[in-house]
């Protein structure tokens, strides 16, 4: 019978898991650790040196041997409310606690993909998560810290992936949209594991995020504003405008009503982006079902009150809501209707132009948040109730990259 003890002085140092997650009761060895110090032995084994330098070549092969040769059509970055129709919330998983095994896991293969094997390959950085660098990445994860040591899982711990690799998994998971069974087999982990750090940290990253203040005060909006913004629309405190997330068909015939759009003609949920001049993400709303209108969800937001005396919000023609807003001094700045004229005056024309061309920025950012795949793609019934927190990390991620506003 083999004994199940191991002996710590059988290992170096860097041979243990140092960033779990989880205060250091235990000790965890890294994947494909051997014994490596034994009396006979004068010097240090050379072993788990050359084998970690096999597997990240290996790793770097396989990241070279994948990239994409052209990128999304999405310009390059230069930068809780849950759902309000509770007929098509579902469960999010059937997470059933299962005993994690903490053993050494020797002769195991390993993942392909780690934050490791991607720390000098910038490309296959934003690739996978959409940040430019490794630095970004670790701007990112320092954000979240310490918190992140102490998490509580929506499954059974995590204890055999580095906090590091779980926010790689997520953002990987946000970013290419990959399916639980392909990102546990180029990591080296169960799909029950995947699914259960997804939900994690989408629920982690929303609570700690969402203490952030990312409403800018108008001193701040006007110093980072563009020129072009101060000569034409120097008020401008915020431009909106809504966006739709496919969803798997509903079962529910109430909810295949409520969120179905008419203008996707399909089921969506609905939320309003807003952004500053600048091109600061500074305000995301719930998410809705399809059907509802963008004056809903006006009447809805916070933005009566988070707006100044004398201030003036750029909108599409959807956003009629001037009535809304005009008893706080507050401007909607949108395109003039027609009313039955046969044509408008050719100053207005030329206004509503300018407009445009400004107003387009919102749909570049807005475009940028979607070059995260989950946004594009149909939610599962798993992810729906999550569909407000995982737009707005993915809105917070957009934040962290270089500004495309010029």
């Amino acid at each position: 019978m083999y004994s199940k003890v191991i002996c710590i002085n059988l290992y170096y140092f860097s041979q243990f898991l140092l960033f779990t997650g989880h205060p250091q009761i235990c000790k965890f060895l890294k994947k494909g650790t051997v014994p490596s110090i034994f009396p006979w032995s004068t010097q240090v084994s050379t072993t788990p040196t050359s084998r970690t330098s096999r597997y990240m070549k290996r790793s770097r092969r396989i990241l070279d041997f994948i990239q994409p040769s052209v990128e999304e059509s999405v310009p390059e970055p230069s930068s809780s409310a849950e759902i309000e129709i509770s007929t098509i919330e579902g469960p999010i998983e059937d997470f059933t606690p299962k005993t994690v095994s903490v053993s050494t896991q020797c002769g195991s293969s390993f993942g392909i993909l780690s934050l490791e094997a991607m720390r000098g390959n910038p490309q296959a950085i934003h690739f996978y998560t959409g940040l430019e660098k490794y630095e970004k990445f670790m701007l990112v994860l320092d954000t979240l810290s310490p918190m992140c040591n102490n998490l509580n899982y929506r499954g059974s711990k995590v204890i055999n992936v580095c906090i590091g690799d779980q926010l790689l998994i997520t953002l990987i998971k946000l970013r290419r949209y990959m399916p639980d069974f392909e990102l546990a087999f180029l990591f080296g982990i169960s799909q029950t594991t995947v699914a259960n750090i997804f939900v994690t940290w989408i629920n982690f990253m929303y609570e700690i995020w969402s203490l952030i203040n990312i409403w800018p005060s108008k001193e701040l909006v006007q110093y980072y504003m563009p020129e072009s913004f101060k000569r034409g629309f120097p008020n401008t405190r915020i431009i909106v405008d809504t966006t739709e997330i496919p969803i798997t068909r509903p079962g529910n015939p109430v909810a295949q009503q409520v969120t179905f759009s008419s203008y996707k003609h399909q089921n969506t949920v609905k939320a309003m982006i807003g952004a500053t001049p600048g091109g600061l993400i500074s305000y995301v709303s719930e998410c809705y079902g399809g059907s509802v209108s963008d004056r809903q969800i006006i009447e809805r937001s916070k933005l009566i009150n988070m707006c100044d005396s004398g201030d003036s919000i750029m909108a599409d023609r959807g956003f009629n809501v001037q009535d809304i807003f005009a008893s706080r001094d507050i401007t909607i700045n949108i395109p003039m209707f027609l009313k039955g004229k046969t044509q408008l005056p050719g100053v207005r024309i030329i206004q509503d132009r300018k407009l445009a061309s400004k107003r387009v920025h919102i749909e570049r950012i807005i475009g940028l948040a979607k070059s995260y795949k989950i946004l594009k793609s149909e939610l599962s019934p798993y992810h729906v109730p999550l569909a407000s927190r995982i737009l707005f990390v993915c809105a917070m991620a957009c934040n962290f990259r270089e500004s495309i506003m010029k």
